[in-house]
Formats: C-alpha cells, sequence, structure tokens
C-alpha cells in the first residue's frame, strides 16, 4: 500500500512524495513551493521592494553618506591638495611602516591561522573548547586594553625581561593578535565541510600526506584563506587602539598610519588627515577587490 498523509485541514490524503515537494526537511517548519513535476523548490521568502528599500537606507547612513563625506572634506582643497596631503615624506613613512608590517602579519596569520584551525577541527584535546573559545578573544577585548596588557608583558618593566616596544616585532606583535580570530574562523568552517573520503583515496593510492595536503585540501582551503586574509590585512592597516601605546609612534619607524591621522588632527589638519583616511580606504577596497576575484577564480578552477 502506497504511503499517505493526512493535510493539515483534515480534507483528504496525498501522497508522501507530494509531501516531500512541498516540505523542505532541511529547515524545520519551512515551506517551499514545488516547480513542475521534478521535486525542485522555489526561491523562498523575500522581503520585496521594502526589505531592499530598508537595507539601501541603512547603508547609506553608515556607510555611504559618512564615505562621501570623507572624500568630501579630502578634496576640499582640490586634487593638488589631496596629493601633497599623501606625498609629504611623514605620510608616506607612516603609510609604507603601515603596509609593510600589515603584509608581514597577513602572511602569518595565513599560515597559522590555517595550522590552528586544522588543530581544532582535525584533533581532540584537553581545553579544545576552552582554546576554541580563546580565538575570538581578540573580537570581545577592546584594542587599548591589548596594548596595555602587551607593554606590561614586553616593555620596560617586561616580566620575562624582553623589552620590544616601541620597535616594529611590536608592532607585528599587537596587530597578530587582534587580526588572529580572521584567516580561523574563515578556514574552519571549509575543513569541517571537507570529504575525508578523497584523503584517504589519495592515501590508498600511495599518496604521501604532504602530497594530499598540497594536491587535494590546499586548493578546497585557498579561497577561505585568501578571504580571510585579505580581512587580516585590511584590519591591520586601519588599526590604532592596540599600538598606540605599545608601538611607541616614533615618525619613520614604528609611527602607523592611523596615528598619523591623529596627529594631524590634534594639529588641526582635518583635510591632510581625511587625505590619508582616503588613500587607507583606496588600499583596502583594492586588495580586498583583488583577494575576492582571486578566491573566486580558484573555486571556479576547482569546479
Amino acid at each position: 500500500m502506497a504511503a499517505t498523509a493526512t493535510s493539515p485541514a483534515g480534507a483528504g490524503t496525498e501522497p508522501a512524495s507530494d509531501l516531500r515537494d512541498t516540505w523542505s526537511p532541511e529547515v524545520p517548519g519551512s515551506r517551499t513551493a514545488a516547480v513542475g513535476g521534478n521535486g525542485s523548490r522555489g526561491r523562498g521568502v523575500g522581503l520585496g521592494g521594502l526589505g531592499m528599500g530598508l537595507a539601501s537606507l541603512w547603508l547609506s547612513l553608515i556607510v555611504l553618506l559618512p564615505l562621501a563625506a570623507l572624500f568630501f572634506s579630502s578634496l576640499g582643497g582640490g586634487p593638488a591638495a589631496f596629493w601633497a596631503a599623501i606625498t609629504n615624506r611623514a605620510a608616506l613613512g607612516a603609510l609604507q611602516v603601515t603596509l609593510l608590517v600589515s603584509v608581514v602579519v597577513t602572511l602569518v596569520n595565513a599560515v597559522f591561522g590555517v595550522l590552528i584551525a586544522w588543530v581544532l577541527v582535525r584533533d581532540d584535546f584537553v581545553g579544545k573548547a576552552v582554546v576554541n573559545a580563546l580565538i575570538d578573544l581578540p573580537f570581545a577585548l577592546p584594542t587599548i586594553v591589548t596594548s596595555i596588557v602587551l607593554l606590561s608583558l614586553y616593555g620596560p618593566a617586561s616580566p620575562i625581561h624582553l623589552q620590544l616596544n616601541a620597535t616594529r616585532p611590536a608592532l607585528v606583535i599587537a596587530l597578530l593578535f587582534v587580526t588572529l580570530p580572521f584567516v580561523v574562523r574563515a578556514v574552519q568552517p571549509v575543513l569541517l565541510e571537507l570529504d575525508r573520503e578523497v584523503e584517504e583515496a589519495a592515501a590508498s593510492l600511495g599518496a604521501s600526506s604532504p602530497t594530499a595536503f598540497r594536491r587535494i585540501i590546499l586548493p578546497t582551503l585557498a579561497p577561505a584563506v585568501l578571504s580571510g586574509a585579505g580581512l587580516a590585512f585590511t584590519r591591520a592597516i586601519g588599526e590604532y587602539g592596540s599600538v598606540v601605546l605599545f608601538g611607541g609612534g616614533i615618525r619613520h619607524k614604528t609611527e602607523v598610519a592611523s596615528q598619523y591621522i591623529q596627529k594631524q588632527i590634534e594639529a588641526d589638519s582635518p583635510r591632510d588627515a581625511a587625505a590619508v583616511s582616503v588613500a587607507l580606504l583606496v588600499i583596502a577596497f583594492v586588495v580586498l577587490a583583488t583577494l575576492r576575484f582571486v578566491a573566486a577564480r580558484t573555486g571556479d578552477s576547482e569546479q
């Protein structure tokens, strides 16, 4: 006898196969419309024009209008003044320090972020839940507290007799702390969904662990690693709180762009501060767009 199910209205029965076409088991309580007779489902519920309008209004108030004001302020003196503001010796020095340290931090994060994500997903050990929770600590901890803690640990009164404050390694350490979660949290979900049968098949065919990682796992992780690295880089170039005390702010040595911007505001030069801010914004946008394009191409090539 064919399986049947009573409809909610109690007005008859319908085949269970038809119920499967109109009821989504993946999301309990969701209803989807059957399309034709092949069991495919519709797109689901959307907010339409109202939702689009509210989203656009919110983005305009929070993102677009402030950015427009920043660009307008930076160009208030004309293109020549804008160019002079971002190419003077002090501004270029701050930008060079910022970019150099941010690139180093991003590369380190790309390597150790994958390693930490791998350990959290593939290994079991005592305190794993605690370590997993600590990964998100930089998101919750005020960055100025990070600067104070690092200064206490690596400053003149260092309990381990290692003084790093007011040096470029200090900038790297501070930025590594605040950007730690980005690559880890980007890679973890991909590792969780990775099919281990492919790895087992490669091992059965004689592939070593490094070969399997390089040829099978790494290409799958590449888009997530690039995405997380891009976010880490953009966070690093705009960071202020974690380096303000620990970094020292020495011009042409440890002064990052955010500290230079603050000094320009204090010196009553908001136009110069806005110009350097726009330069950082453009750099961040270009890097994110490039890495996402490369990640998308890498994902398409894998498919």
